[in-house]
């Protein structure tokens, strides 16, 4: 077997072990500098940086295999091809699977290479309102995957200190109670980003992550305010809401309960975006 043959037939794994320690050092980055949270749930943290710090040093101990056992059995390929009869010579035409096989590799290889260094190098993005907009979010979309069922359960029980309650605890109380008469007129205080609406309403918004962040589902409570109030914030502004919940003056829509904004107030998207 020449040296190019040995290189392409060895090229699959060089790029397997290549993947993997780029992944695993990139992972290891974002723990280093914060930014893991922005894209994994925190309770797989401690497991997914464990995780990683045994891929490194396995990916490169593989890739040190690989390139010892190429030098070591070149040279015995080297002799057995001297001894086969070259069968298939004319079969295989120039090298074409082999240039396949580059291809492939050189393109992956860079779409590594690429994913590597915009994880290291571009400042980590929450998801947007665009995103939630994809995914419809709704007090009525609210599924299971947001949160224990047991801890939503007892949001409604009588003595709940609901001071803490955030979007999702929100969503989750309205979505599951048959009568909201009783939720009227509760004060809440919830901050989230702004998914626009109709009619000078908008839908306060949180991504809540079960895993990661490709399995994360908006959840919002719409938000509607008096004729004195100020413009409707942008899209993906980042807002604290204060006010009363209230009946939704739109009888046709999902929501049954909405804010009553008393206040709504323009801040910078905090450092933990999510919730979980």
């Amino acid at each position: 077997m020449s040296s190019s043959d040995a290189r392409s037939s060895n090229a699959p794994a060089y790029l397997g072990l290549g993947s993997v320690l780029a992944v695993a050092l990139c992972t290891l980055w974002l723990a280093l500098v914060g930014h893991l949270d922005l894209y994994i749930n925190p309770r797989y943290s401690v497991f997914t940086i464990v995780l990683a710090a045994v891929a490194v040093p396995a990916s490169i101990a593989g890739l040190v295999v690989i390139a010892r056992g190429h030098g070591h059995t070149h040279g015995d390929d080297a002799d057995e091809h001297e001894h086969e009869p070259d069968h298939d010579h004319g079969r295989r035409g120039p090298g074409r699977g082999r240039a396949v096989r580059l291809a492939l590799g050189g393109a992956a290889a860079i779409v590594t290479v690429g994913v590597t260094v915009s994880m290291l190098v571009l400042p980590p993005t929450t998801l947007s309102a665009r995103t939630a907009q994809q995914r419809s979010v709704d007090s009525a979309t609210l599924s299971n995957a947001t949160g224990s069922e047991a801890a939503v359960s007892l949001l409604g029980s009588g003595g709940v200190d609901t001071s803490e309650y955030g979007v999702k605890d929100w969503a989750a109380l309205i979505r599951q109670t048959t009568d909201t008469t009783a939720l009227v007129g509760k004060q809440v205080r919830l901050s989230g980003f702004v998914v626009p609406g109709q009619d000078g309403s908008f839908t306060l918004t949180r991504f809540v992550i079960s895993c990661c962040a490709v399995d994360a589902q908006p959840v919002g409570l719409g938000v509607v305010t008096g004729d004195g109030a100020d413009a409707e914030p942008d899209e993906g502004q980042w807002v604290t809401v204060t006010g009363a919940l209230a009946a939704n003056p739109d009888q046709s829509a999902d929501a049954r309960i909405v804010i009553k904004a008393a206040k709504v107030t323009e801040i910078a998207q905090p450092k933990d975006p999510y919730e979980y």
